[in-house]
């Protein structure tokens, strides 16, 4: 096993990952954004791919939110949530993502009209014919928003039941303040009723940060926290989420736009302690960096080893929803990957 000095680029890309922290509308690229609107009879404002990306400006969560949100009226059928995930399958599979759980937000497409079943039906072929078409293994997760009401997050849970056998889990996103876990613990526990892994965001800085990640390990009872970050700041939860083998979902592009920094150090701290954190690129069209950019960003900021890259690309199985045997044999082939890397490279 010969690896590289520092974790290269070519090295981060070829390596097998997971991604289990994107959100399927916030791969809406600004040449698809003008596509899509110009297909569905829509003035968005913009006429130039140029002028869509000058749009794409913000400098916290909450100003994110104003320009992710309405950016998806273009999203009209279900061809159009195909187009949408099948070019972000594509774009993953290029940065060595072998399997992914891929969030979606229905409440922001039905409280507009769009049928719950168009967005299931388009993302789910995306993802059915993924396999073959991109060789990326890809999943779904219901995100519920939660500046919403907790009685429209238990109407869209239930309108997800004919569909069950295509959806893996359910999550919460959006603006997190006056919005904390606790409002929600009845949809989750509904959602844990009807075979749902569960996951939510505790998004980096916010009001109340670390109380609501405790609230989702020691009252929701998650699979995996969304960011999560500030468990720095507790450490007896930092030795609760290592004990219990649970996934932080890092995003460390988004981080520092959402905030005025990466949180490199944190992260890395927290890789370093034995916890599982991961690696992901959140909303890679508005945040400019996909997984690999994520990972080089990461590596380049904290000074991480190529043995710790491989043990976040490790991680990212680990704390994957996969079955057994095949979380098993994708950590198989991140070890031949690693094992051949100084014959091939």
């Amino acid at each position: 096993m010969t690896l590289p000095a520092t974790p290269t680029r070519e090295f981060i890309t070829g390596l097998p990952k997971a991604e289990l922290h994107l959100h399927l509308e916030g791969t809406l690229e600004p040449d698809l954004k003008l596509r899509l609107a110009q297909r569905n009879g829509i003035d968005i404002g913009q006429t130039t791919v140029e002028d869509v990306r000058a749009t794409y400006a913000f400098d916290s969560l909450t100003s994110f939110l104003a320009v992710y949100y309405p950016a998806m009226e273009v999203l009209q059928t279900a061809d159009d949530f195909f187009e949408l995930a099948d070019a972000y399958l594509a774009r993953a599979a290029a940065d060595g993502v072998r399997h992914v759980e891929m969030f979606f937000d229905p409440q922001a497409h039905t409280s507009r009209g769009v049928p719950f079943e168009a967005v299931v039906t388009g993302y789910h072929r995306a993802a059915a014919e993924a396999p073959a078409k991109h060789g990326v293994d890809a999943h779904l997760i219901l995100c519920f928003l939660r500046d919403m009401p907790a009685e429209s997050a238990a109407e869209t849970l239930e309108a997800s039941v004919p569909f069950r056998d295509r959806i893996l889990g359910v999550g919460l996103d959006s603006d997190e303040r006056g919005n904390p876990p606790q409002k929600f613990a009845g949809v989750f526990a509904r959602a844990r009723e009807l075979g749902y892994r569960l996951t939510m965001h505790c998004d980096i800085d916010q009001v109340g940060s670390v109380d609501n990640i405790r609230t989702v390990l020691e009252d929701i009872g998650v699979d995996r926290v969304d960011h999560g970050t500030n468990v720095v700041e507790d450490p007896a939860l930092v030795d609760v989420v290592r004990e219990r083998g649970l996934g932080l979902t890092c995003c460390p592009v988004s981080n520092s736009f959402v905030t005025d920094d990466m949180k490199a150090t944190e992260i890395a701290g927290l890789l370093r302690a034995g916890v599982r954190v991961t690696v992901n690129s959140d909303d890679p069209a508005y945040f400019g960096g996909y997984v690999v950019d994520n990972y080089v960003a990461l590596a380049d900021a904290a000074g991480l080893t190529a043995a710790e890259v491989v043990q976040l690309a490790r991680n990212s199985f680990e704390a994957s929803w996969l079955g057994a045997a095949q979380r098993a044999a994708f950590l198989a082939d991140v070890d031949s990957y690693v094992a051949g890397y100084g014959t091939t490279a």
